[in-house]
This record gives C-alpha cells, sequence and structure tokens, in this order.
C-alpha cells in the first residue's frame, strides 16, 4: 500500500508496535528446555492481549501463530514440540493485523551462549538490514536494497538465499511491491516511491543459496549443517530515512 493520511500511518504504526513487543515478548523465553509451542502460546496470548490477530493464521491458516525456525530452518517454520537447545539459532517471525492493517517484523537469536561463526552471522545480517533501510529512500531503485544486502554479506564471507525476498505490505500481508530480492539484480527496473510501504529482510547464510520447502508443506530449510539469519522490519518510504514502523 501507499500512505494516503495520517490515520494510515497511525494504524501502521500501532500494528508496527503491536508485533514489536510480541517479539520481544517471545525472544524473552528463548531458554533452553522451551518448546517452540510454548513459545507460539506467548504469542498467541500476547497478541490477543493487544486486539490484534496472527495474520498467518488469518490469511493463509499457518497451524501457528507465529513462524519460529530453528538453526537450517530459514522461514514458515511451524512451532510444536521441538525442543530448544543451548546454541540452538532461532528466527521467530511475527505478523499481524488489526483495523485491517498489517505489519511484519522478525529477529534471529541464539538459545543461551553460541559459536562465534554464529555471532557473526547475526551482526551481518542485522548490518545488512541496517545498510539496506540506508539505501530504500524515494526515487532510489528497487535493485538498491538487494545492492546493499549483498554487499554486507560478500564482505562478511556469506550467502544470501536468493529465493526468498522482501515484499510489499500495509494492507494484506503480501503485497505490491511483490518480491524485493536480497541480491542485485541488473534487470529490476522498479522504483521506489514515497509513501510506499514495504519490508526489507535480508536471509544470509553459511553457504547454501537457495531454500526448499520441506514435506510439511511449509517449513523452508537449507541442507545441514548450515545455518541462516533473518532480521525485518516494515518501514514507509519517505525522501529521507524510511519510517520503520517495526523498530
Amino acid at each position: 500500500m501507499s500512505i494516503e493520511n495520517e490515520r494510515d500511518l497511525e494504524a501502521l504504526r500501532l500494528i508496527g508496535a503491536i508485533v514489536r513487543d510480541v517479539l520481544g515478548h517471545v525472544s524473552g523465553g528463548l531458554v533452553p528446555g522451551v518448546t517452540t509451542s510454548e513459545l507460539d502460546r506467548m504469542a498467541a496470548e500476547a497478541l490477543r492481549a493487544r486486539g490484534a490477530k496472527s495474520a498467518p493464521q488469518h490469511c493463509y491458516k499457518f497451524p501457528g501463530a507465529v513462524c519460529i525456525s530453528v538453526n537450517e530452518e530459514l522461514a514458515h517454520g511451524i512451532p510444536g514440540d521441538r525442543v530448544l537447545r543451548e546454541g540452538d539459532l532461532v528466527n521467530i517471525d511475527v505478523s499481524a493485523v488489526k483495523d485491517g492493517y498489517f505489519a511484519d517484523t522478525g529477529s534471529s537469536f541464539i538459545v543461551g551462549q553460541g559459536s562465534a561463526k554464529k555471532q557473526r552471522l547475526l551482526e551481518a545480517t542485522r548490518r545488512a538490514l541496517a545498510e539496506a533501510c540506508a539505501a530504500a529512500r524515494h526515487g532510489a531503485p528497487l535493485s538498491a536494497i538487494g545492492h546493499a544486502i549483498e554487499n554486507v554479506a560478500r564482505e562478511s564471507s556469506f550467502a544470501v538465499i536468493r529465493n526468498l525476498g522482501s515484499h510489499g505490505v500495509g494492507r494484506s500481508l503480501h503485497e505490491a511491491p511483490e518480491f524485493i530480492p536480497g541480491f542485485y539484480d541488473p534487470n529490476e527496473k522498479r522504483v521506489l516511491k514515497k509513501g510506499m510501504v514495504i519490508t526489507i529482510e535480508p536471509f544470509l547464510t553459511t553457504g547454501p543459496t537457495m531454500v526448499r520447502e520441506e514435506r510439511d508443506g511449509w517449513t523452508l530449510s537449507i541442507p545441514r549443517p548450515h545455518l541462516g539469519a533473518q532480521f525485518e522490519h516494515t518501514m514507509v518510504i519517505t525522501e529521507d530515512a524510511p519510517i520503520l514502523m517495526t523498530a
């Protein structure tokens, strides 16, 4: 969507704050021994308390309130009886709807203490998001987002997933501009416009560049023992730095 008035902006700020707060609440439960279904119940209760609905459940009948992906799982992980262990790399993706407005955010975490390589992967992915946000402004080519992400990945000796990307959001969970690449595509001719509402969500890995769908029909993974990370914000494009709805 594109922002048309102050009401749009305030409604996005509200749902953005909700998903940000729910993400923070759930991540506080990341301790060895917890199951992903227990974390999902925390998310469901927190969304309900704030008058919001899980977007993946609302839009796609996803079997969980949030997506929780562990280690080689990069996205759309189904909460269940998996027990988290010390050093696991966990991604929590929270998207929700309230009063017809959607926001989407996500972060990757290490349960307890993790290796230096896992820490570097998180730091690089977080930096890729920051650099991509800095490049996202009115009049810039859409490809500037992927260019920034790919540069950080290359400098950090990590790879970028090519069949997952960022997307438009606002009046629905996924809308135009559809599939914003996380890599530089010289054939990408679309341009960012003031008021446009998008996510930016880099996916960096320790090697693979493609995810595959698991037999459950939801989870997107890379081959073991590789690992991946994702960080995500919903934002509004301006003539200067974007307004981050989920920061």
